[in-house]
């Protein structure tokens, strides 16, 4: 059978049917209630997800979370981040979040895993649902925050010996399932690599990095061009639920083949993918509304910028007006003086009898 016409539940027999998922969440109230809560479109994505119908979201926070986890499998984000920085590296720790910024975004990030490497680099692995407002002056803060608290844990463990020297590079890597307009004037460019530089050519090492990888753009240019490289792989596992394209990347690299044996065994678990499922629903809708409000702020804020603007361009036309006024009120005053010095030389010509 070819890859175009294989079925994932043809490579993977744990995948169970439709009915059989239909029927045992008929047979549970409390799925049952859960699953009628879903508008038509989401019960029929679970149901395509969980029968193989298509793949899983890998953007999903929970999916993520659970086959990227840098606790139990390191080997893979090792995998992932290898690929993104172009250079093999190992994870050595997980380190913890910073839960106050977490909970100033309003949850518009899905996935944050902070990790240190083997040579000290300091990794924040983000997941969007969608692109932020703002997303370079958001980005340039997180990784000075990256920046500020490695500084503060490496001062704090060496004291005395501390040095500047010290301190490694930190990476903030943004994966944007839907990224903001400004990456599409890039339509051929799927991952964007931004540090700081001189003009000069001087070579200094400055420590902050920012990766974006906008998906979105990915899958457009997959859909034309196919799994060309290690990186393409990773970024359609994360990003495609094609079964086709599924097919194709566990055929060219079948070091994938496990990640989706272990998704489709969570598939099993019909209730705990249901819960999962749920969440990750909430969430998008948290966060369109979040982006909406956003959105709308920003155009209040232009508005007013452009009400502003015409206020003033007003008081500089009143001002003109009011100038001009002035200007041709004197010139009545002068005109009108004028002809009132004609009638006086006039009837002065007249008593002296000469005619005007």
């Amino acid at each position: 059978m070819s890859i175009k016409n294989q079925k994932l539940k043809d490579h993977f027999s744990m995948i169970r049917d439709r009915s059989e998922i239909l029927f045992e969440i008929s047979a549970s109230s409390v799925m049952t209630s859960t699953f009628n809560l879903w508008s038509q479109e989401q019960q029929n994505l679970f149901l395509d997800i969980c029968s193989g119908a298509r793949g899983v979201k890998m953007l999903y926070d929970s999916f993520f979370k659970e086959i990227l986890n840098p606790e139990h499998t390191p080997e893979r984000l090792s995998s992932l981040l290898s690929e993104l920085l172009a250079k093999k590296v190992t994870l050595k720790q997980v380190l913890p979040n910073d839960n106050e910024r977490i909970s100033d975004e309003l949850s518009l990030v899905i996935t944050d895993i902070v990790v240190e490497l083997e040579d000290g680099t300091i990794a924040n692995i983000e997941v969007q649902k969608v692109g932020y407002l703002f997303p370079g002056e958001r980005a340039s803060c997180y990784t000075a925050d990256l920046l500020l608290r490695q500084y503060k844990r490496v001062r704090d463990e060496r004291k005395k010996k501390f040095s500047y020297k010290d301190l490694a590079p930190v990476y903030t890597i943004i994966f944007m399932e839907g990224s903001p307009h400004a990456f599409y004037e890039f339509p051929d460019v799927y991952v964007h690599n931004i540090s700081a530089s001189s003009d000069t050519g001087i070579k200094l090492n400055l420590l902050q990095n920012i990766i974006f990888i906008p998906v979105d753009i990915f899958l457009n240019k997959l859909h034309n061009e196919g799994i060309k490289t290690k990186l393409d792989a990773w970024l359609t596992f994360l990003g495609c639920d094609d079964p086709e394209y599924i097919m194709e990347l566990i055929s060219k690299y079948p070091e994938f083949e496990p990640m989706y044996s272990h998704l489709y065994d969570m598939c099993r678990n019909i209730e705990g993918v249901m819960n999962m499922f749920s969440k990750e629903l909430q969430i998008m809708d948290h966060n369109t509304a979040t982006y909406m409000i956003d959105e709308l702020q920003e155009e209040l804020d232009t508005t007013k910028e452009q009400l502003d603007t015409t206020k003033e361009q007003l008081n500089t036309t009143k001002e003109q007006l009011d100038i001009a006024n002035s200007m041709n009120l004197k010139k009545d005053d002068t005109i009108s003086s004028q002809a009132e010095e004609i009638i006086r030389l006039k009837q002065l010509l007249a008593d002296k009898g000469v005619e005007a």
